[in-house]
Order: C-alpha cells, then structure tokens, then sequence
C-alpha cells in the first residue's frame, strides 16, 4: 500500500469513527431487558441463542433455558451448559415434534407444562436471561394462547432479557420484540442428502 492510499484509508475510517460516535453518543438508554426473537427458514437460531447463553454466563449472569418441542434428545448445548448448574436453569420440557407424537393433546399438556415453567424463570429476580427454545413452533400450531403469551413477554421486568426461537415467529410476537433476527435458508446440506450430524445439528 502506497503512503497516498495509506491516507485515503485513514481519513475514511476517521470519517467513519466520527459518524459511529455520534450515533452511540446519541442512544441514551444504557441498559434495558430485551425481548429478542431467531425466527426464519435457515439454521442457527437456538445456535444463537445458545451463544448468547455462553455469553452471559462469562459474564457470571444467571440464565434459565426453556425447551418447549425439542424431547428427549441428547444434544451438545445442553450437556456443555450443564456443566453450570449454578449458573443455568434447563428445563427440556417438549415431547418432540408434532409429526412425531401425532397427539395434539399431549402436545398442547405438554407446552402448558413449558409456559408454565418459563414464566416461572421470568419471575425469578436472580435470572438474568431466559431462552424459549422452538417457542415459535408451540405458538405456530395453536398449542398455546398467542395473546396471553405476548402480554406476558411485553410485560415482563424491565432488566430480563428473553430470547425466542423457531421459525414462523407471529406478527404480534415481532411487534413486541425489540430485536428480531431472520435466518435465510441460501444452502444446506440437509438438501444434498447429509443426515443431521452430532455436534453440527445437536
């Protein structure tokens, strides 16, 4: 790189750092419980949701984990994170998806028993973050009543922070949120034939 373009390059960037400034000095809340929601077609949401997790954990928070399809399934996540049980709150309450129990009223009992946890977890002081895992998919096929759950997430305290997964995420769910994130589906290996794998799907 020449000396000019070595200019060019700084005062660019000092351009940049100018107007990045500006816009943070310009948001005066400094901290608020957000209502996060991972929705869409492509993988990763709980991967993220997960990774938020970890983060909050580094940082000694107190975090409770609600799954409310995902069964009896043996995933990494969960076993990693366990490993912080005075840290984290698990709770793996689904009976697996619905074309699997093809019983809509196990899944219904099955997702009260979730809610019913989760909101338990949002009204402890000492947790910090909560994680509704595949949230999204209850609310989907009816299993739970939308309009008391997004009152309930809009009116939780105002330090907690909740993050809701699956795809499909309700129109009234997303006017709430405060930050949704919508994974596209561009690729996946899944297509070309490639069984879920121990460590990359669970």
């Amino acid at each position: 790189m020449t000396s000019e373009e070595d200019d060019r390059h700084r005062t660019k960037m000092a351009k940049r750092k100018a107007v990045q400034d500006a816009e943070v000095a310009a948001k005066s809340i400094a901290e608020k419980g957000l209502l996060i929601v991972n929705t869409g077609p492509g993988k990763g949401k709980s991967t993220a949701a997960f990774g938020l997790v970890l983060r909050a954990v580094g940082h000694g928070w107190r975090v409770g984990v609600v799954q409310f399809i995902k069964g009896a399934w043996s995933t990494g996540e969960r076993t990693a994170l366990e490993r912080f049980p005075e840290l984290i709150s698990w709770h793996t309450m689904g009976e697996g998806f619905t074309w699997e129990t093809q019983d809509r009223a196990r899944d219904i009992a099955a997702a009260r028993r979730a809610w019913e946890k989760a909101q338990e977890l949002m009204a402890d002081p000492a947790i910090r973050l909560v994680v509704l895992d595949e949230l999204n998919i209850a609310l989907r096929y009816d299993y739970l009543p939308l309009d008391e759950v997004v009152a309930t997430l809009g009116a939780r305290r105002p330090d907690l922070h909740v993050v809701v997964t699956g795809r499909n995420a309700k129109p009234e769910l997303i006017e709430v949120a405060d930050l949704v994130t919508e994974m596209g589906a561009v690729k996946h290996h899944f297509a070309a034939g490639v069984k879920a794998q121990a460590g990359i799907e669970f």
